[in-house]
């Protein structure tokens, strides 16, 4: 008997979705910061087993606001958790409050399973955690819990195990080798744009974007020219850095995963461009896949 079927994994930001996801499916499929909107478009990541293949859905962390960017974010969370098989709420172990079990208590009505994990049990004891899981226990119509590291790869047996039991009877959605649905030119502007998240840290909040504008491959050689996307004059002098240090830095780490990805030879050549008000333009989002309308 074959099983399969749709995941969604929600949760606050910073919670770990993309770790957790990168970690059970084996690849690198959703991009890894400390910022808030770090994951912003819904998400597949696909993880194969022998008899089975389970598609985890990642989500933008849940998200308030007006502009039209929050807007696209928030529709997408919402839009995650419809058509799946099951509902994984996600919970940082030190961070554990109100926001999470408003979370979980929204769950109540879903018709499919919810499961509520504890990520980062590895930076918390459990006598800090005791409470957390006394409390957790009283949702009832939560079907399991369980508690594991992402990053330390800790208990994920747990989980898959868990999920296995309640996914139904069904086909191979997607080919047995492929781990995502995303293609390669917007792998590699994530890729980019995490690497600008990493190096910018606090400088630059999460006023960035990344357009892939040429994409060139072939057997040996990957061409790619990106422009990394601002909203003020002042942030494209920090994104290029003094005499372009910043924006080589983040060109010479993104060019290293790239080429791991590619399995070839990587020049990416990065530019800058300054388009205020980005976040709250229609076009703008729309060209740089923030479309609510493709929700």
């Amino acid at each position: 008997m074959f099983k399969s079927g749709f995941i969604a994994v929600i949760g606050k930001p910073n919670v770990g979705k993309s770790t957790l996801i990168n970690a059970l499916v084996g690849e690198k499929v959703s991009i890894t910061s400390p910022k808030p909107q770090t994951t912003r478009n819904k998400l597949l990541g696909i993880k194969n087993g022998e008899d089975y293949q389970m598609i985890f859905v990642d989500t933008p962390g849940l998200q308030h606001g007006q502009s039209g960017l929050n807007k696209y974010l928030e529709k997408s969370t919402e839009s995650a958790t419809k058509d799946v098989d099951a509902i994984v709420v996600l919970l940082d172990a030190g961070k554990i409050n109100k926001m999470d079990y408003d979370l979980i208590e929204k769950q109540k009505g879903q018709k499919v399973p919810v499961f509520v994990v504890v990520n980062k049990i590895d930076i918390s004891s459990y006598e800090k955690l005791y409470p957390f899981l006394a409390k957790l226990n009283e949702y009832k119509f939560v079907h399991k819990f369980v508690t594991l590291s992402a990053l330390r790869k800790r208990n994920l047996d747990a989980l898959t195990t868990a999920l296995l039991e309640v996914l139904p009877e069904g086909p191979a959605y997607f080919d047995r080798e492929q781990y995502t649905d995303k293609n390669l030119r917007f792998i590699v502007s994530e890729m980019v744009r995490e690497k600008a998240l990493l190096y910018l840290q606090e400088e630059i909040p999460h006023g960035i974007a990344v357009s892939i504008i040429t994409f060139e491959q072939n057997k040996n050689l990957t061409k790619i020219s990106a422009e990394i996307v601002c909203s003020s004059q002042r942030h494209k002098q920090i994104i290029i850095g003094s005499n372009g240090a910043m924006l080589k830095k983040i060109g010479t780490a993104a060019r290293a995963e790239i080429e791991k990805l590619t399995m070839t030879k990587v020049n990416l050549e990065l530019f800058v461009k300054v388009s205020e008000g980005w976040q709250k333009d229609k076009h703008m989002l729309s060209e740089l896949g923030y479309d609510i309308k493709d929700i």
